[in-house]
């Protein structure tokens, strides 16, 4: 029987499984690679942790790039559009603070 070399064999640890919750990106790049850094910012916490860290060849990041775009075409021909609120960095998630 011949074997299928074109096939990936991925795993996938139960923690790791789990993921890890980012609602920020922030990229930077140099000649030789991007850096995505994925960030968890809370209310009312001015000091946020990078949760993860992905670095890519710029090769990686183009494909990362259109396998995004793919993916958010198809999803919105399912849901509708994704709507964009803002650019900006919401520090209170536009909720109330309240003060005790």
């Amino acid at each position: 029987m011949a074997e299928n070399n074109n096939q990936l064999n991925i795993e996938l640890d139960e923690q790791t499984g789990q993921g890890t919750y980012a609602n920020l990106a922030v990229i930077s790049h140099s000649t030789s690679e991007f850096i995505l850094d994925f960030v968890r910012i809370m209310p009312g916490i001015p000091k946020s942790k990078v949760q993860s860290r992905i670095i890519l060849t710029p090769e990686h990041a183009k494909r990362l790039l259109f396998a995004l775009q793919d993916n958010i075409q198809k999803y919105e021909s399912n849901f509708g559009q994704i709507q964009v609120q803002s650019s900006k960095i919401p520090m209170n998630f536009g909720g109330n603070t309240v003060k005790a």
